[in-house]
C-alpha cells in the first residue's frame, strides 16, 4: 500500500534527481540520483500512519534499540512531522525543504521534555544531504538522548557489495548477546544476519555495487557511531512488514549516536551527506 499524496513532499531537482519524505515519521522513502533509486522499501511496508515504514531513512529519537519509557526506537518514526519551509531552489540548482517534530502531550507523557527536531533535506547534483538539529525549548532543563538515521540502501546482491571504513573498530555484536567483538574486515562484505554497532565509527564510509551499479559515500559529524544490519533470510520471513526474498536486495549502513555516548541537546546539529559515483570514491561530488 503506497502512501496517500498528502502525507509526502517531493523535492525535484529535475526529473532525474528527487527526494520523497513522508510526513509520517519524517521518512525519507526515496532518493532518485540520475534517474537511479538508491533507497530500499519493503514492498511489504505498512504505509498506515501508525507503524513505522520499513525502509528509506527513519530518524530515531531519542532513544535507540529497546526503551523501557516507551516503544522501541523512540517516537519520532511513528509521529507525524510538519513541513516548516516547503522545497526551495538555491541559485545553484540544489533544492531543500525543512521538517520539524516538537513535543505533545503524547510524547510528554512517556519522556517529559520540551524539544524541537529540525530535519532538512538537500537534494543536489551529486548528493542527498540531510541534517537533523534537536533544539532544547526548556532552559531550566537539560536532557540527554540517543539517536539514529537508519538509512536503508538498495543493493542489487548484497554478497557483491562492500563496505569500508570499518576495519578495526570495536563493533557490539546484536547477533551474539551484545558481545564486544573487533572488526577484522576492511572492505567488509555482507553473507549472514548481521546487527552490529561499530564504535567511533568516524571515517567515511564507501558502499560499492550500490543500485544501478554506483558507489555512495556515506560522511557523517556528530554521529560516532555507525549501525549495520541485514536480517538475512530468517529473520527477513519473521517481519510481517518485509519480503522473504528482499535481504540480498539492501544493506543498512546507518550514522547514529548511541553506543558510544548519549548526545546532549547542545552538541547537534547532526550531519549526514551521501554522495553516489559511477566511478570511484575519490571523485565523489561533495
Amino acid at each position: 500500500m503506497m502512501a496517500a499524496e498528502q502525507e509526502v513532499v517531493v523535492l525535484t531537482r529535475d526529473e532525474n534527481n528527487k527526494a520523497t519524505v513522508n510526513l509520517h515519521g519524517g521518512t525519507l522513502q526515496s532518493w532518485v540520483h540520475n534517474g537511479t533509486e538508491m533507497i530500499f522499501v519493503s514492498k511489504n511496508a505498512v504505509f498506515d500512519n501508525k507503524k513505522g515504514i520499513r525502509g528509506g531513512i527513519p530518524v530515531v529519537f531519542p532513544q535507540f534499540g529497546p526503551w523501557e519509557l516507551g516503544p522501541q526506537h523512540g517516537f519520532a518514526r511513528t509521529s507525524r512531522w510538519q513541513c516548516t519551509s516547503p522545497p526551495s531552489t538555491n541559485s545553484g540548482g540544489d533544492v531543500s525543504a525543512t521538517f520539524t517534530l516538537t513535543d505533545t502531550d503524547a510524547t510528554r507523557a512517556i519522556w517529559n521534555h520540551k524539544f524541537k527536531l529540525d530535519l532538512v533535506v538537500v537534494v543536489k547534483a551529486g548528493s542527498l544531504d540531510t541534517s537533523l538539529t534537536a533544539t532544547n525549548n526548556n532552559d531550566a532543563e537539560s536532557f540527554s538522548f540517543t539517536c539514529l538515521l537508519h538509512t536503508y540502501f538498495s543493493l542489487p546482491d548484497v554478497t557483491k557489495s562492500t563496505v569500508s571504513g570499518l576495519g578495526g573498530l570495536t563493533y557490539i555484536d546484536k547477533t551474539a548477546g551484545g558481545e564486544k567483538k573487533q572488526e577484522t574486515e576492511d572492505p567488509k562484505t555482507v553473507s549472514k544476519y548481521v546487527d552490529y554497532i561499530y564504535l567511533e565509527a568516524v571515517k567515511d564510509h564507501v558502499i560499492t555495487n550500490a543500485a544501478g551499479g554506483k558507489t555512495i559515500c556515506l560522511k557523517k559529524t556528530n554521529l560516532p557511531d555507525t549501525v549495520g544490519w541485514n536480517p538475512w533470510s530468517e529473520k527477513a520471513k519473521a517481519m510481517s512488514d518485509f519480503g522473504d526474498d528482499q535481504y540480498p536486495t539492501l544493506v543498512c549502513e546507518a550514522a547514529m549516536s548511541a553506543a558510544s555516548r548519549p548526545l546532549s541537546w547542545k552538541e547537534l546539529p547532526l550531519l549526514s551527506e551521501l554522495s553516489p559515483s559511477s566511478d570511484r570514491p575519490a571523485l565523489v561530488l561533495l
